[in-house]
């Protein structure tokens, strides 16, 4: 193909058992030869595709560097369609650091970031969607952003989109016959014929984008901010879910005075959990900083999870601290259930009384109490209940969906020109542009400086 060779760590930095150096390009095998001995006394370019040979990483003196495992792995039958050699060392970033440099100084160049996959996908192994899959899956947070991820790689979002883009093609194509042949006895659609097929892609372009709620707090997690006054259970909470004891616990008012963000797994979402300064007026700096951000941090949050202390009620404060959020973004926690009296049982009734309109729960962070129903409460604030990951469609990328929109738009345009009796160009116009939008999460359509800008967020050696 006439590309250059390159070479990139494509493991992670620091001590593992095995670390590897991927080479790419028409000369990888002749420059894994130039730093690898197999103990046979083999050559790698003279193996056939998908072999492992066991050998030496030497120096051009002959000094060892580390024994090793060569794999093959030629074109087509490699991840990024061109000749690929995999060396595996031991981990460690200064043997995988020295194997780097040898293959370099033998004539490879440095991968940039995400250019093994930019290859793939420009030799027609991977679609742009798939590609883009790679990193969802490196970076997922649970198995659930896992699977979904799983199935963007398959190709389920490719496929159909791919049927919308079929579907527009074949009206496109009729359309373009009836420009071009005017006189010819062909098969047409009627107007009436065309506008239902374009409601049928429409409607299939709906139902993906209605899923891109759950795909992108599947991606990128949940902000759940723990509110409330100082000493309520923030921080006890905090410990209680995360099952550790991360925030420092006292019975001093104040303790926390910066943020504390921790990821948490619930059911297979990613939960942000902020625990933030108590809210309350104060003259120490420190603290005060610590409460202005925590009025940010609200700002932010997906969902509020403000916590009352029940043995003293709803207080002022509180109520004009939630008079501020929708109610829709707050679930009220009255905590410290387990050291209520029965004749202070009557405060729990009168807190319910004046939060009406907001989700309230009941509970004790230190004792466990109610922390099941927190958390299946969080989950059916946001998702459907009994949400598995399958075959299905889950939208988690903002450039997908961006597309999927203007080619909604551009849809409802064509309709609109149907509708006006405007002439077939018109139609067809919309129709190309339709098609444009579509392309663009597959890479059809996209151009080079879209590419260049999504792989270029890919990790090194990737």
């Amino acid at each position: 193909m006439g590309e250059e060779t390159i070479a990139a760590i494509s493991t992670a930095y620091g001590p593992a058992g095995v670390g590897i150096i991927r080479i790419s390009g028409d000369e990888a095998a002749l420059l894994a030869d130039q730093v690898f001995k197999s103990k046979r006394g083999v050559k790698i370019a003279e193996q056939e595709t998908a072999r492992i040979i066991y050998g030496y990483i030497r120096e051009q003196d002959g000094r060892l560097v580390d024994e090793a495992l060569a794999l093959t792995m030629w074109s087509p039958h490699s991840f990024t369609g061109e000749d690929v050699v995999e060396l595996q060392c031991h981990g460690g970033i200064v043997v995988l650091q020295k194997v780097l440099e040898m293959v370099l100084k033998a004539g490879a160049r440095l991968a940039e970031p995400g250019e093994f996959s930019k290859r793939a996908f420009l030799n027609g192994r991977l679609d742009l969607a798939q590609a883009e899959a790679i990193m969802e899956m490196i970076n997922a947070k649970t198995e659930t952003g896992v699977s979904a991820a799983a199935n963007h790689l398959q190709g389920v979002l490719s496929q159909e989109v791919g049927k919308c883009r079929q579907a527009i093609l074949e009206i496109s194509a009729y359309l373009e016959a009836d420009l071009d042949f005017p006189e010819e006895d062909l098969v047409r659609l009627s107007k009436e014929e065309i506008s239902s097929r374009l409601t049928e892609v429409a409607q299939k372009i709906s139902k993906i984008l209605q899923s891109f709620t759950e795909g992108r707090i599947i991606r990128e997690g949940l902000k759940v901010a723990l509110i409330g006054k100082p000493n309520v259970g923030k921080s006890s909470l905090l410990n209680t879910l995360l099952k550790t004891k991360r925030a420092i616990v006292t019975d001093v008012p104040g303790t926390t005075r910066d943020t504390i963000e921790e990821y948490y797994n619930l059911g297979g979402i990613p939960l942000l959990l902020i625990d933030t300064a108590g809210i309350r007026e104060s003259e120490d700096i420190v603290e005060k900083l610590g409460v202005q951000k925590t009025k940010e941090i609200v700002e932010q949050a997906d969902l509020i999870v403000y916590i009352l202390d029940l043995s003293l009620g709803i207080t002022p404060e509180d109520q004009v601290f939630l008079e501020k959020i929708a109610a829709e973004k707050v679930l009220i926690l009255g905590n410290k259930i387990d050291l209520m009296t029965e004749e202070e049982r009557e405060i729990e009734r009168k807190i319910k009384e004046k939060l009406a309109g907001y989700r309230v729960l009941l509970i004790s962070a230190t004792e466990k109490i109610g922390i099941q129903e927190l958390e299946e409460e969080i989950k059916n604030i946001f998702f459907t209940e009994g949400r598995e990951i399958k075959d299905e469609v889950l939208l988690t990328n903002v450039r997908h969906k961006t597309a999927l929109e203007q080619a909604q738009e551009a849809i409802a345009s064509a309709q609109h020109s149907i509708g006006e009796g405007m002439p077939s160009d018109f139609v067809a116009l919309d129709l190309k542009t339709v098609l444009d939008f579509l392309g663009e999460i597959t890479g059809e359509t996209v151009d080079e400086e879209i590419i260049n800008q999504i792989f270029s967020q890919f990790c090194l050696g990737k």
